[in-house]
């Protein structure tokens, strides 16, 4: 009889841990603006924005329920926190790396957009102006698609600079940002690069140099390099060509693309033939 006796009592034991895990946790119910959290890679750092999304559900929005020329906690809920990992240039101030409210003044022709240094407040009924890190001025923009739910996005990042969007209804706000870590990674790279040659980063050394318009001939040394350590890669046929172009040597550049379409085809490499036959047409051109 031992063996039922023990069986029952592991059901009883089980049902009745079940009932107490569920006995601690309240039923939910959802928030009426549900929160999201966007996470941009920038520069050495990142950029992480926590906000509330409302709706329009049919209201005026801006002029409306948001009244010109009034703070607003920019979403719902809980004021809006931006999180800065390393220093940033927000629309051309220096910003230290930390953590922040955003709220904004709307206005039909230009907005402030602030930067508190009181993060975690609810909405902007404790907002003080005195904890201001700083204010800008902003120009938003009509857009015709209509935009039902508050959204936060990032566009047009590279590694110097990106856009921060505010968008809602008809409204667009953009907010430009810049990274301040050049130098820095300048110095990154340069002393990644002076490493053994198998682990030095030829592919983003060279990428940052073109882009950045830094030391061209120091870019096409390394271009040169992995050419040599990886000769049937058409990505450094690439890179080598349009070094050349943008120094000035149309016919190099059209040379060394053409290698590169060569070994695209090859390899069954689609991506690489296109983007080495476009810098053999940009070079006609």
């Amino acid at each position: 009889m031992k063996k039922p006796f023990l069986y029952l009592f592991a059901i009883m034991l089980a049902c009745c841990t079940s009932a107490s895990l569920f006995a601690q946790e309240p039923p939910r119910i959802p928030e009426a603006s549900s929160t999201q959290t966007i996470i941009q890679d920038f520069g050495l750092g990142k950029i992480t924005v926590t906000y509330s999304r409302p709706n329009v559900k049919g209201r005026k929005i801006f002029g409306g329920i948001n009244p010109y020329g009034e703070v607003w906690r920019t979403g719902a809920n809980a004021a809006t926190t931006i999180i800065l990992s390393e220093s940033v240039i927000f629309e051309g101030v220096k910003v230290p790396a930390g953590t922040y409210a955003l709220f904004s003044i709307p206005g039909e022709n230009e907005w402030t957009i602030i930067l508190n240094k009181t993060a975690k407040q609810w909405g902007a009924y404790s907002y003080k102006q005195e904890d201001d890190l700083l204010r800008v001025k902003v120009k938003p923009r009509k857009v015709d698609e209509k935009r039902e739910t508050c959204t936060m996005q990032f566009a047009n990042s590279t590694t110097k600079s990106t856009d921060f969007y505010i968008v809602w209804d008809h409204t667009a706000v953009p907010i430009h940002l810049q990274t301040d870590d050049d130098a820095q990674i300048t110095a990154n790279i340069e002393k990644l690069m002076q490493g053994e040659k198998a682990n030095r980063p030829y592919f983003n050394a060279i990428q940052y140099f073109y882009e950045n318009d830094k030391d061209l001939n120091k870019a096409m040394q390394w271009a040169l390099e992995a050419e040599k350590m990886e000769p049937n890669g058409p990505w450094y046929k690439l890179w080598k060509a349009r070094i050349q172009l943008k120094m000035g040597d149309k016919a190099k550049a059209i040379a060394t693309a053409q290698e590169g379409v060569k070994i695209a085809k090859a390899t069954k490499d689609d991506e690489y033939v296109r983007l080495n036959e476009a810098v053999i047409t940009q070079a006609k051109n």
